[in-house]
């Protein structure tokens, strides 16, 4: 089949572009034939580097539609002549200046070419026995021998697409450690920066963008863990603990004899409870003694949003009954204190340092 004009029909001039895209159309396929579905599947993954969108795509499967056959081979016809009602019509009703105008982006970017006709009809001339002769229409064959360059370009898109979610996954590992590990050191001022975080994960951000997002991570998850490390002492000594729950909730409930011997005198629960009269709400039969008071904080920890190791450590760590008096002060300012299970567990660590004291917990009095 013989192509003999490449200028555009009417009042539209010839340019530049058209002149290379039409040498680009003559030159030899770099394959004999390609799959004509497999290219316009790699194009809608690497769009962005040939300037069309997926609306423009969406043109391009209806002309790679009406080729009859499946691969696009060297040596076809591949002129698709239907005229833009039939276009119109297998785009499920495409306004014709819609797709005029995606037409025109196809041609432009120079994934087909145009050949008008005298009248800029579309249409095919066949010789007497019925063989193509001539073909005017749009031209599929730049998808041939641009197959090479399309495939290229979407296996890029695949390695950048894989490196941004490997980068993405990362951010998130670093932001879980943050979180963890700044409440495990009762850094609560870490949440403002948290929060900006996950604001910037809820957008899709570029490589640049991730990247600097890892490093910023980094270097925080870097400053907390040594805030850590440093505040570790020698380890506390493991209690063996029951498997019946009512056992081991005695066991937290009730302060060790010997412990409260060594300690000295135990605060005055009368003024305790005078200054967090809030807990009293909690307290169905009233609290008589210590130990009434230590089993009521221990049902408020879950409560209050301390879980049971917190509760535990700080239990063993400043003793029970100063561990309830600190959550007792916990729960009457509870307004003020952002996390308390953070609050207590640092707490803990000063108490184990030997350095708190949990009068200050509490509100002063009235």
């Amino acid at each position: 089949m013989q192509t003999v004009t490449t200028t555009p029909f009417g009042r539209r001039p010839v340019t530049a572009g058209q002149i290379e895209l039409s040498a680009l159309a003559a030159r030899p396929a770099p394959v004999p034939a390609v799959d004509k579905w497999e290219v316009i599947q790699d194009l809608s993954l690497a769009r962005a580097a040939f300037g069309v969108s997926d609306r423009t795509l969406s043109v391009l499967n209806v002309l790679v539609g009406v080729h009859a056959r499946r691969e696009l081979a060297e040596g076809d016809m591949l002129i698709v002549y239907a005229s833009n009602a039939t276009l119109s019509a297998r785009a499920h009703g495409m306004p014709e200046s819609t797709l005029r105008r995606h037409l025109a982006a196809l041609v432009n970017a120079g994934l087909i070419a145009r050949h008008d006709s005298p009248n800029g009809k579309r249409y095919i001339r066949r010789d007497g026995s019925g063989d193509a002769m001539r073909a005017f229409g749009f031209d599929l064959r730049p998808l041939l021998i641009r197959s090479v360059e399309i495939a290229q370009a979407a296996q890029a898109e695949r390695g950048r697409q894989a490196e941004l979610a490997a980068l993405r996954e990362e951010v998130v590992l670093l932001l879980r450690d943050a979180v963890k590990l700044g409440d495990h050191a009762g850094q609560v001022e870490l949440s403002d920066r948290v929060a900006l975080v996950r604001r910037d994960l809820r957008r899709k951000l570029e490589r640049e963008a991730l990247i600097a997002l890892r490093n910023r991570l980094a270097a925080l998850v870097d400053k907390v863990r040594e805030s850590c490390v440093a505040g570790v002492e020698a380890p506390v000594a493991t209690v063996e603990m029951s498997a019946c729950d009512s056992r081991n909730e005695r066991h937290i409930q009730e302060p060790d004899k010997e412990q409260s011997d060594s300690e000295g005198q135990a605060p005055d629960l009368r003024k305790v409870l005078e200054r967090c009269p809030d807990v009293l709400d909690y307290a169905t039969e009233g609290v008589r003694n210590w130990e009434g008071f230590v089993s009521l904080m221990a049902r408020l920890a879950p409560m209050t949003g301390v879980d049971l190791p917190t509760w535990r450590d700080a239990c063993q760590s400043m003793g029970p009954m100063e561990a309830s008096v600190a959550l007792a002060g916990i729960v009457q300012r509870i307004g003020e204190i952002r996390s308390p299970g953070a609050y207590l567990r640092t707490l803990a660590r000063k108490a184990r340092a030997g350095a708190v004291d949990v009068d200050r917990v509490m509100p002063r009095a009235a």
